[in-house]
């Protein structure tokens, strides 16, 4: 009995073994795969709990989601021969899940070295190479890792399509200590220079503003004195104005009054002709309007169409009366 109880010991013990090696996790955020024998199995898992031939079947966790590959002390020759160090270079990287095995069948498990760090090397000596050190450390090097990320993406496209490059960032290079004393003395006085713009370009700007405050306190006076113009030029405009009704009036009140007293002075002798409209006048004006326009006879036989059907007498009257009438004849209308 107690032989069985050890064999039956032993069996559960290696039945438990078996089950713990079986039983595996794979965290969310990644792809697990799996070898037998050292063979890349076609299977592939998800993220949770999952069983597996025990001792047999082995397995490997790929991430799928980003992740940060730092690239660390890569040398670097320039055109000029000149050696340059990057500290670091960081590759933001993610796989996508259905792209895994593909990759690992072709590059293992440890797909990035092949691919990012190797190719990080590669490309970055091959941008140094074709530039100087002014280019990679100055001119050019805000472009490093923007065409290190369109080269690396290139070639992944068609070397292993699945695995996006999200950023790449470079630092600085390390140059030689002398290289690097005459850099910053260059950069010193570069940026002297730039400040001593600066400072001029203020002391200009300064200039033109107190010019533009000056020109503008200048064209504001000027409108004042010319709106006190204007405003003088309508006052002796509404002046002479007044002056001229003024005047108007004046002469208007005159007329008026002259002829008022004009038409008074008609008036009256009209009226006072008017009392002297008698049959007597009317005689009279008949006789001279006759004599007007008559001839003078001399003899004892006068035309009896100049005198009275009556007697000489009658004629001898209307001779005094035309007489007194002339001398008391008032005229209408005074002479000028």
């Amino acid at each position: 009995m107690a032989q069985w109880g050890a064999i039956f010991s032993i069996v559960a013990a290696l039945g438990g073994a078996a089950l713990l090696a079986s039983v595996h996790k794979i965290d969310e955020g990644h792809t697990g795969v799996y070898y037998r024998g050292g063979a890349l199995l076609t299977a592939t898992s998800g993220p949770g709990f999952h069983l597996m031939l025990p001792f047999i079947t082995t397995y490997k966790s790929v991430q799928t989601t980003l992740q940060t590959d730092e690239v660390k002390n890569v040398p670097c020759g320039t055109s000029g021969g000149v050696m340059i160090y990057f500290d670091r270079i960081e590759v933001v990287n993610y796989l996508i899940p259905s792209a895994v095995y593909d990759i690992v069948r072709n590059f293992t498990a440890d797909y990035d070295k092949a691919l990012i760090f190797n190719k990080v090397h590669h490309e970055l000596n091959q941008f140094c190479s074709v530039h100087s050190l002014q280019e990679v450390y100055i001119g050019l090097f805000d472009q490093i890792d923007e065409n290190l990320k369109l080269t690396l993406q290139e070639d992944l496209t068609s070397m292993a399509p699945g695995l996006i490059i999200q950023a790449v960032r470079v630092t600085k290079p390390n140059i030689p200590e002398s290289i690097r004393r005459n850099y910053e003395l260059i950069k010193r006085a570069q940026m002297e220079n730039i400040i001593s713009c600066i400072d001029k370009t203020k002391v200009k700007e300064s200039e033109k503003t107190k010019e533009r405050i000056k020109a503008v306190i200048e064209a504001e006076k000027v409108a004042q004195v010319a709106e006190i113009k204007f405003g003088q030029k309508v006052m002796e405009k509404k002046t002479e104005k007044k002056i001229s009704e003024i005047e108007d009036d004046a002469f208007l009140a005159r007329q008026k009054a002259k002829a008022d007293a004009e038409f008074y002075t008609a008036l009256r002798a009209a009226e006072a002709n008017k009392l002297k409209l008698t049959p007597e006048y009317l005689q009279l004006m008949k006789y001279k309007a006759i004599a007007a326009n008559s001839k003078i006879y001399f003899g004892n036989d006068i035309p009896q169409m100049f005198v009275d059907s009556g007697s000489t007498g009658s004629s001898i009257k209307a001779s005094a009366a035309l007489d007194v009438i002339s001398d008391q004849w008032v005229p209408l209308c005074e002479p000028a």
